[in-house]
């Protein structure tokens, strides 16, 4: 007799993804220890936390890996605004809520507020993968990685933009002039402590400055 159905419990089998399970292997077999957390999702993606001063080695392991093709490089400021959320309106009353102020890294976690990110592609495999590090900053505030721009030339104004709105330095980059602001332009706009003040001012206006639809014929029928 056929068992129509299982009302037993079972485990799942887990997905394999060998492409990424050796990205990683071999990753760690150039940088060692300096992988410090892997989130995979089995054929989908890859995050892989490197420690902050193999920024530059990781990102020439996975170029000798075949990961040619760069996409960005970029910072991620986790903490959450002190200002809360640009939609809404500055001078309603919030709730304080314990939660809001809790920092979380994203994927492959972290420890510290300010994370760089870059993704690179390997064409030839069709797998990408992004690269994260911890940026611990300095009792002065500073903070510095390596460039990337001996590895991928096209990390040059990703990381001058990065500097520019984030305040982080890269160690051999030649040319860490603005790309947008004013030379004497003090603070970084994309840290979120930064006060954006024409939000203060007014909320953002996709919430409040709504149009009424107008009336369509059907409508106009209803009204007589």
């Amino acid at each position: 007799m056929a068992q129509l159905s299982d009302t037993g419990t079972s485990e799942e089998t887990p997905v394999i993804d060998e492409l990424r399970d050796e990205i990683v292997a071999k990753l760690r077999s150039d940088i060692g220890d300096a992988v410090i957390d892997v989130h995979q999702i089995p054929g989908v993606d890859l995050w892989v936390r490197v420690s902050a001063d193999a920024w530059r080695a990781a990102g020439e392991a996975l170029r000798a890996q075949g990961f040619d093709y760069f996409c960005f490089l970029s910072a991620m400021d986790w903490m959450p605004s002190p200002f809360g959320t640009g939609e809404n309106d500055p001078t309603d009353e919030v709730e304080e809520d314990p939660s809001a102020t809790e920092v979380r890294q994203g994927y492959a976690g972290g420890e510290t507020r300010f994370q760089m990110l870059a993704r690179v592609t390997d064409l030839r495999r069709h797998v990408s993968i992004t690269l994260k590090a911890d940026v611990p900053e300095s009792p002065d505030g500073s903070m510095s990685i390596a460039s990337w721009i001996s590895v991928y030339a096209g990390a040059n104004w990703h990381e001058r933009e990065t500097h520019e709105m984030f305040g982080i330095n890269f160690d051999g980059h030649p040319d860490l002039r603005n790309m947008y602001l004013p030379g004497d332009f003090e603070g970084y706009p994309l840290r979120k402590d930064f006060p954006l003040l024409a939000r203060l001012v007014k909320p953002w206006p996709g919430i409040v400055d709504v149009e009424p639809m107008p009336a369509s014929d059907d409508d106009e029928g209803d009204d007589s």
